[in-house]
């Protein structure tokens, strides 16, 4: 993961990208912003968000304690670097956020899936709120995307106080739910960006996606739904290699 960091370090420009992306919580339901900052990702950054939005989109479970220490290592690098910019050291305040949430989070396992499936549900919440109000406001006559609409903050509570008290309840949904979502988000705008890179391309995709706010949310939460129902009712074997699987029955005397 520190390679990882330092790797991105020689690219500013990712950096600048995901947090441009994720700048707003309903980013999915306002296209405009969002290929803006898709169209900078480098095919390397793409395309390597793309294979990891796989692995977790179709088998999250598997290793959810790898996904979650390394999502919580994202969160922190990410969020270390917008809140470094501020005192003009960025990359060492990256770096120190990412190391102490990724090892914060692993003697608290339960309650870092808690949080990434509280952060996954107001995800989810804050753009399927954006893009109900787009149709409204549009009586049905498309879904315009409206910038200035800043009431997702509603959808996003909602969502962060269901998906959150999911893990205590139902801990493997809650899992399977927060690992497609992130899977399937990551998934899905990387590969946008992957096929953006494609100058015959890159008008088309943005004409097409930039005029309706229902578009994106659908691309993602659609194959974040399949990728649910493949995990959930696949094997129970979890635990990412990190000694979560289950363990072998002792011999008889």
């Amino acid at each position: 993961m520190l390679l990882t960091l330092a790797a991105a370090a020689q690219d500013p420009s990712v950096f600048e990208v995901v947090t441009g992306i994720f700048s707003r919580v309903d980013t999915l339901a306002q296209p405009d912003n969002l290929m803006l900052h898709l169209k900078n990702l480098s095919v390397v950054w793409a395309a390597i968000f793309f294979a990891a939005g796989l692995v977790s989109l179709l088998q999250g479970y598997k290793f959810y304690k790898a996904v979650t220490v390394v999502m919580a290592f994202m969160i922190g690098g990410f969020v270390g670097y917008t809140l470094g910019k501020q005192v003009k050291a960025d990359y060492i305040v990256a770096g120190c956020c990412a190391a102490l949430f990724a090892v914060s989070c692993w003697p608290l396992m339960k309650y870092a899936v808690a949080a990434m499936g509280g952060l996954a549900g107001a995800f989810l919440g804050a753009n399927a709120w954006s893009a109900v109000v787009a149709t409204m406001n549009t009586r049905g006559q498309g879904a315009n995307p409206d910038p200035h609409q800043n009431t997702y903050w509603v959808g996003a509570l909602v969502g962060l106080v269901l998906c959150g008290m999911l893990a205590f309840i139902l801990f493997k949904l809650s899992v399977v739910m927060f690992t497609c979502v992130c899977g399937a988000t990551v998934a899905v705008l990387s590969g946008i960006s992957l096929l953006m890179q494609v100058p015959h391309w890159q008008d088309s995709i943005t004409g097409a996606l930039s005029r309706n706010a229902v578009a994106l949310p659908l691309l993602v939460f659609v194959p974040a739904l399949i990728g649910l129902i493949l995990q959930h009712h696949g094997p129970e074997k979890a635990g990412g290699g990190a000694g979560g699987g289950p363990k072998p029955a002792a011999k008889p005397a």
